[in-house]
């Protein structure tokens, strides 16, 4: 248990870091006098045909750079602490995390992702967390947590960090061959081209959006609409109006599933 005596800022992460990661300590700074860091690959959020065991795991490269970034302290758990033998307990979510995106295909990934992180707010004990805008879902997921069990942390998002041409930064991005990684970021163009259509009225944007992303040799799960809130079908025009819209988007190149989103 954790106690810093001041306020602490914590970014949960399964390491890989990139720049995106680095953006994250920087809006940590802002939001507690401490900044932790977490390195967990949390099996709990795998399911058995998942690439836990590929996923890439640089400690020591990801240590130098959050010690190069000035973070305060780093909770490297092993498997055993977090799920000791005997373990059988866990913190199951619904609302958004049953609305028929990634839920559809991860029926069991946000179990593991609420119980881990709820471990890891008991044991750093943070005032703040950080986390991506490009996991959508999660982060609506951990806000619905946040406020249905009182945690006495704020969960601060961060906006999605893009490569030069639009490609959201990921740590699976390193799995894409030259030829996939230049097809990558038409998920991003179509986003935002679907954004446009939506805002002008047209119906039958997402429609193109999906061929766009199939014909450019992806393999799509879902291109949606939501509301930005719940995450569920969207409102009438009260909802369109107010911006509480966002377009998400989940699709496999190769072996590498990539997943993105934008307002509209």
């Amino acid at each position: 248990m954790a106690t810093w005596g001041e306020s602490v800022a914590l970014v949960p992460t399964m390491g890989a870091l990139h720049a995106g990661h680095m953006a994250l300590m920087d809006l940590a700074r802002q939001h507690g006098r401490r900044v932790i860091a977490s390195i967990f690959v949390n099996p709990a959020q795998f399911a058995a045909h998942e690439d836990l065991s590929k996923y890439p795991r640089p400690f020591s490269a990801d240590v130098a750079k959050l010690e190069a970034a000035g973070v305060d302290g780093l909770f490297a758990p092993e498997p055993a602490t977090m799920y000791p033998p005997g373990f059988c307990s866990g913190v199951q979510v619904a609302g958004p995390a049953n609305v028929g995106l990634e839920d559809r295909f991860r029926p069991t990934h946000f179990y593991g992702v609420t119980t881990v992180v709820a471990k890891l707010f008991h044991q750093v004990q943070p005032t703040a967390a950080v986390f991506g805008e490009k996991d959508f879902q999660q982060l609506a997921v951990l806000r619905q947590m946040v406020d249905d069990l009182d945690f006495p942390v704020k969960i601060v998002n961060a906006p999605t960090y893009r490569e030069a041409d639009g490609l959201a930064l990921s740590s699976r991005n390193v799995f894409l061959t030259p030829d996939q990684r230049a097809i990558a970021p038409v998920l991003h163009q179509t986003l935002q081209d679907c954004a446009k259509a939506v805002r002008a009225g047209e119906t039958q944007g997402l429609a193109r959006g999906r061929s766009r992303i199939e014909e450019a040799g992806f393999l799509l799960d879902y291109l949606e609409l939501r509301d930005s809130r719940t995450l569920g079908e969207p409102g009438q025009d009260a909802t369109r109006e107010a911006g509480g819209l966002r377009l998400l988007v989940a699709a496999k190149l190769g072996t590498t599933r990539l997943i993105d989103n934008v307002a509209v």
